[in-house]
């Protein structure tokens, strides 16, 4: 069975065991399996779990909808854990950099960041939910998501550990969140917004691919500070039918 062209797809698998496994796919050719596994044939990867093709009855590509795994080059973005919340709030609630700007801390306290993630996993049963975990070799880097779902037009955000800033996690994340939200999901417009100082968010968001169209003079209060308000928005190319 050729496997391989599976590899980056959401597929179903199940095995001579009776077993069914769903999630990203992810090959694993014959030379690095007897490398790393010992095996002796190739085999397919979901999550942390390892299926040879001789232990596979059916494997199908499957449509899927809202908060699925997706992977670049750098990172996976994956769905939230019950384990994440203390990272969470070790890393992002406890730092007032990470909401200087939004005011917005869902991870204050430990119990906050759990209650979130909760929140969050609840969610997926949603086809309109879509809130990420920056995943970098097992380490929680960042959160990314997208809300207020409107028939047309959704709002992202994000948020970078401040040890993982200035690496290209956020614009990779943001670029792939885009991407799939506007092709695979079929929501033309997608939308952010920032504080004119926050030059960091600024920059990510320029850099992936989305367009100022508006900046509201001291449109953001947060703190007791004021500050202009930048609009951001990201539009799929439609490409023309050819006659």
């Amino acid at each position: 069975m050729d496997l391989s062209r599976f590899d980056g797809k959401h597929v179903r698998i199940t095995d001579k065991w009776g077993q069914t496994f769903t999630g990203m796919a992810e090959y694993g050719n014959y030379n690095f399996l007897e490398c790393e596994y010992g095996g002796d044939e190739d085999g397919i990867f979901i999550e942390d779990y390892l299926i040879y093709n001789s232990q596979i009855i059916s494997i199908e590509e499957i449509e899927v909808h809202g908060t699925v795994e997706l992977w670049t080059d750098r990172l996976i973005l994956r769905r939230y854990r019950p384990e994440d919340a203390e990272p969470l709030y070790q890393y992002l609630g406890t730092d007032p950099a990470m909401y200087a700007y939004s005011g917005w801390n869902p991870y204050a306290t430990l119990e906050m960041a759990a209650e979130t993630v909760r929140r969050f996993i609840d969610s997926y049963e949603d086809d309109h939910a879509y809130s990420w975990v920056m995943d970098v070799d097992d380490v929680v880097v960042g959160t990314i998501g997208a809300y207020d779902y409107k028939g047309d037009r959704i709002e992202v955000g994000f948020s970078v550990v401040k040890g993982w800033q200035g690496r290209g996690f956020a614009t990779a994340a943001l670029r792939k969140v885009l991407e799939y939200l506007t092709e695979t999901e079929d929501i033309p417009c997608v939308t952010a917004w920032c504080a004119a100082e926050n030059a960091g968010s600024r920059r990510v968001l320029e850099k992936s691919g989305m367009k100022l169209i508006n900046t509201a003079k001291d449109g953001l209060v947060v703190g007791g500070k004021v500050y202009d308000r930048m609009t951001y928005e990201y539009r799929r190319e439609l490409v023309p039918r050819l006659k």
